[in-house]
């Protein structure tokens, strides 16, 4: 299934809207404001909460815990590297790694090895937009979870931990 991710320019705080490939709004994004380290929840078209996404604090390297309906899912965590951004997740669907490219722009999100989902930063945007194609077997909110935390850790200038 593919996805457009738009961030919303003039929102207070961390919003996006999830298009499907027809430009039917699939999710909304809403991040909490004053909130220490990032707290954002992604809602499906009916309002429902479908993921919650919280920061851990006091971290070395950027760290998340995502939920599910409710109920915890995985734990993603930024490596240390010095040219391409990766990440690793432990997942209660499996292992997964996300590997991006030098500038940080595309990215290969990889379970087991295999790629369920590509992930391409629009260049010139004056919002942060993504192209998401995720494979149909794919818990498809869990890995737009996973590109909003890498849009969190890799493209938010709020942020100094990058």
């Amino acid at each position: 299934m593919r996805y457009q991710i738009n961030q919303k320019i003039l929102s207070f705080g961390d919003n996006f809207t999830i298009k499907d490939e027809y430009g039917s709004d699939q999710f909304y994004v809403k991040g909490k404001v004053f909130a220490l380290g990032d707290k954002l929840t992604i809602y499906d078209v009916n309002g429902v909460e479908r993921v919650y996404i919280e920061q851990k604090l006091l971290k070395l390297m950027p760290e998340y815990s995502v939920y599910l309906n409710g109920q915890y899912a995985a734990k993603v965590k930024k490596e240390f590297t010095f040219f391409r951004p990766r990440f690793h997740i432990e997942s209660t669907f499996g292992q997964y790694s996300i590997e991006g490219d030098f500038f940080g722009y595309d990215f290969r999100i990889l379970k087991q090895g295999r790629v369920v989902a590509s992930v391409s930063k629009k260049f010139f945007s004056f919002r942060d937009s993504y192209g998401v194609e995720i494979a149909d077997d794919e818990n498809q909110a869990l890995i737009l979870a996973f590109v909003i935390i890498i849009d969190q850790v890799i493209h938010d200038n709020n942020h100094n931990d990058n």
